[in-house]
């Protein structure tokens, strides 16, 4: 494990893992439960969020996109600690297209035919990181890679690799010393 990634398992000990009985958005119990945001939305901790997923990337060999987003608000901080790292546009799909202004599901500068790098904070099934994939699809942007701060499910790399997308845990649930899907 790399420097960067191994301060961002320490901060998320730290700052983000609780302990008892909680429901995840996947509609599974577990008996601990990271809230993303208690790391992401710190403004001490997101340089670090941001470069602990470029080395993650590099160590990937995931490298060249436009722009970087992912499914409002648990990516919302995640993309804009990487836009700040790298330097590329940040945008956000919103889970239901609005109906006024200029509408759509995507909110910030994304251009169709951009090379684009989807996030999320913490994710166990990959649901959310999915719909955001495929609504930037939609778009009509492509889709390089993807990475997650916490992958604690280890399931959504399968599906990532059948729509053609690379996908990098910055952290995974061993790291933190729990085990895939607990």
């Amino acid at each position: 494990m790399r420097r960067a990634q191994q301060q961002l398992v320490d901060a998320l000990r730290t700052h983000a893992i609780r302990t008892g009985e909680f429901t995840l958005a996947s509609g599974r119990t577990s008996s601990w439960y990271v809230d993303g945001r208690l790391l992401t939305f710190r403004g001490d901790c997101v340089p670090l969020v941001g470069e602990a997923i470029v080395e993650a990337l590099d160590a990937a060999g995931i490298d060249g996109f436009d722009a970087v987003g992912g499914l409002a608000i648990g990516a919302d901080p995640v993309t804009m600690a990487v836009a700040l790292a790298t330097g590329v546009r940040g945008f956000a799909v919103r889970k239901e297209a609005k109906d006024h202004g200029v509408g759509g599901r995507i909110a910030g500068p994304l251009e169709a035919g951009d090379r684009v790098l989807v996030v999320d904070d913490t994710i166990t099934t990959g649901g959310s990181l999915l719909q955001a994939v495929d609504a930037i699809v939609d778009y009509g942007a492509r889709v390089v890679g993807a990475a997650a701060l916490l992958d604690r499910g280890g399931e959504v790399g399968a599906a990532l690799e059948e729509r053609g997308v690379p996908f990098v845990p910055v952290v995974t649930a061993p790291d933190l010393g729990f085990a895939y899907g607990s």
